[in-house]
């Protein structure tokens, strides 16, 4: 498999914190997943890989694609506005980066 663009990479670690600070509060497994917060990591990270915007990408929440199946869309939005709030103190060079990639007018696939 190809290395990854520093965009996608950054982007897999945002989901995996957010993943896990939802999980370690809800699920109270300290460090380790659970299996369906292993499964939603799993799914998003394969998502990530096979998105085709790659490094021009914004944020899943504003592209055009929409790659996920409902029901882990759905998911990850209440990942998301668990962890959202938390990003900013427990991960802020993650959160300052997703906040300005959220920021990027969403590309047109060709």
């Amino acid at each position: 498999m190809p290395e990854n663009h520093p965009r996608i990479s950054r982007e897999e670690n945002t989901i995996s914190a957010m993943i896990s600070i939802y999980c370690r509060d809800k699920h109270g497994l300290g460090d380790q997943l659970c299996p369906a917060c292993e499964e939603l990591r799993d799914y998003a990270l394969s998502r990530l890989q096979k998105c085709p915007f790659q490094e021009a990408k914004t944020t899943c929440a504003n592209c055009r694609v929409h790659c996920y199946k409902p029901a882990m869309r759905d998911k990850v939005k209440e990942v998301m506005r668990h962890s959202g709030p938390k990003m900013a103190y427990k991960h802020p060079i993650l959160a300052f980066y997703h906040f300005f990639d959220g920021r990027k007018l969403p590309r047109k696939l060709q």
